[in-house]
């Protein structure tokens, strides 16, 4: 009986160391988990501030290049404004030579032949505006147009209807679909019939003055 209850209670010792081993085990296991979790919540945190630090590095290039672009590009710009008038000025060099060589040669015996040669510079001059899309407005004849007209003065006329342009005393010009310079003319004015009656009468005492 003695050796019977001996074996038992060695029986339940060993339950006992084995089940305490299990609890450590266990327990060591469970301590384990969270140290894992931090190492790996590390190793990502690591990895996002090296991503940051690329993105960062990419983002200052790029705004470096950026910079560089926007400055080439300004300066590009600068230089075009500063000489754009520079293909107009090759085209317009010559006829200014061709003026001075004909202001040098003037003499009273030569008189026709510098008015055919500033008639021919005159040509010329007109060909470089109309290649840049220059035009000289048809004026004369015209009705008028506050858009393209500047008017200097109104004077009755029993020849034309009102509002017609009479004379230019200056030319105007356009620059392709724009008005460069406005055209300075006169504009008839509409009579009435006591103007117009004194029109007629004053151009009937010059015929019969012509014909005495």
């Amino acid at each position: 009986m003695k050796m019977k209850k001996n074996k038992k209670d060695k029986m339940k010792k060993d339950e006992k160391i084995n089940v305490d081993i299990e609890n450590e085990v266990t327990l060591s296991e469970e301590e384990s988990v969270p140290e894992t979790e931090h190492e790996n919540l590390a190793e990502r945190v690591a990895e996002l501030e090296e991503k940051n630090n690329e993105l960062n590095d990419r983002l200052l290039r790029r705004a470096a290049e950026f910079e560089n672009y926007k400055r080439r590009t300004e300066n590009e710009k600068e230089v075009l404004l500063r000489y754009a008038a520079e293909p107009f000025i090759l085209r317009i060099l010559p006829i200014y030579d061709d003026i001075k060589r004909s202001l040098s040669h003037i003499d009273d015996d030569n008189l026709e032949s510098l008015r055919d040669g500033f008639k021919m510079i005159g040509d010329k001059f007109a060909q470089v505006l109309d290649a840049q899309g220059v035009k000289k407005m048809e004026t004369t004849g015209k009705e008028f147009d506050y858009e393209y007209h500047e008017a200097l003065l109104q004077q009755p006329s029993s020849d034309v209807p009102a509002n017609t342009i009479i004379e230019e005393v200056e030319s105007g010009y356009t620059y392709k679909d724009k008005v460069l310079k406005h055209a300075k003319v006169i504009v008839s004015q509409g009579m009435d019939e006591k103007e117009e009656a004194q029109v007629n009468n004053e151009e009937a005492d010059k015929e019969e003055s012509v014909e005495e």
